[in-house]
């Protein structure tokens, strides 16, 4: 095995995984700053693949002509629901007429969105990459050559998704789905950053894996949640009531989720002080619980400050960072079932 190709393979995968994370935080400034229908087509943007700057380079009849290939688009994907399913969804999309309403062009909010895509190609680059240099490994470490290829996989299935999201105008129950599926890109670029560095373990039992398990469970139950608050923010905001009653007026979905906080808080803070207790201080340990609390105050601050629109992407991107620290704290712990994920 190549030394310096696997540590060379092992940054790629650092770089990647950081970069996924700061898209994660462009995507929660795109949905803060209300930009996500800011490009009404994808992947190109207004049709053009530079978006324009004013109204004037657009046709007269931009809107209706934007919202009939949206049309056409969710057409297509409410056949392929109906074709497993879920035709209940299928005809909500179908019949939900806000889904093709157009939005006015702004200029602003059409780059922020523009913006995110362009990271999200680079993303989309970084990972091709990834897959090419996992050629060199696919006879001695397969792993990285599958593991690899999945990521591609997903990457492709993400930015297909993400034109979903477009089409039916930021459904709520499509940026949920989008979102988790970038969890799951974060735990495939940590298993192969994982897999590509130096073996490290903790020592550890079944009991505490089956605790962190759950604690990782009940963080993305907590983002779900999460979403939902968002989501009837959103609809809040549409209404262009002040900022100041946001949080009163989607009372409901934000007490079930400020409640469920509490349960994250409480079991990932008995697995922190078990962890201390049995193999004493170390980084990914401080950082879990550092993270925790900035979760706390994020989520405090938006809850006291008429949600400030600085803390909503911070308090995202502090949730998946989290996640990742749990999941590599996963494949570290013990030195026995965990390594199968590792070999």
């Amino acid at each position: 095995m190549n030394t310096t190709a696997t540590k060379g393979f092992h940054k790629l995968c650092l770089s990647t995984l950081v970069a996924v994370y700061i898209l994660i935080l462009v995507g929660g400034i795109v949905r803060t700053t209300g930009s996500g229908m800011g490009c009404p087509d994808w992947p190109k943007c207004f049709g053009y693949w530079v978006p324009p700057t004013s109204v004037d380079q657009l046709p007269s009849d931009y809107k209706e002509k934007f919202s009939s290939l949206r049309d056409q688009k969710n057409q297509k994907f409410a056949r392929y629901l109906s074709l497993i399913g879920f035709e209940s969804t299928a005809t909500a999309i179908l019949t939900d007429e806000s889904v093709l309403v157009e939005a006015d062009f702004n200029a602003t909010k059409t780059w922020i969105e523009y913006l995110n895509r362009l990271l999200g190609a680079i993303i989309g680059l970084l990972i091709v990459a990834l897959f090419y240099r996992s050629f060199k490994f696919r006879v001695e470490k397969p792993a990285f050559f599958w593991l690899s290829l999945a990521t591609l996989i997903l990457v492709i299935i993400q930015g297909w998704f993400g034109s979903i999201v477009v089409s039916t105008n930021l459904t709520s129950w499509t940026i949920t789905i989008h979102m988790l599926l970038a969890f799951v890109l974060v735990a495939m670029l940590v298993i192969l950053y994982v897999k590509s560095g130096e073996p490290q373990t903790i020592p550890s039992n079944v009991g505490m894996k089956v605790l962190l398990a759950t604690c990782m469970v009940m963080l993305i139950v907590q983002v779900v949640l999460g979403t939902e608050v968002r989501a009837a923010i959103d609809k809040i905001s549409s209404l262009l009531m002040p900022r100041e009653i946001w949080i009163s007026e989607a009372w409901s979905e934000f007490v079930i989720h400020r409640s469920f906080s509490w349960i994250v808080v409480i079991f990932n803070g008995v697995f922190a002080g078990l962890l201390i207790k049995t193999n004493g201080r170390n980084p990914l340990t401080l950082s879990l619980i550092l993270l925790i609390l900035l979760t706390i105050v994020s989520g405090a601050g938006m809850a006291y400050f008429a949600v400030p629109a600085f803390l909503q992407p911070v308090h995202l991107l502090v949730a998946t960072v989290t996640f990742g620290i749990q999941f590599l704290l996963f494949l570290r712990l013990n030195t026995s079932r965990v390594n199968v994920l590792l070999k």
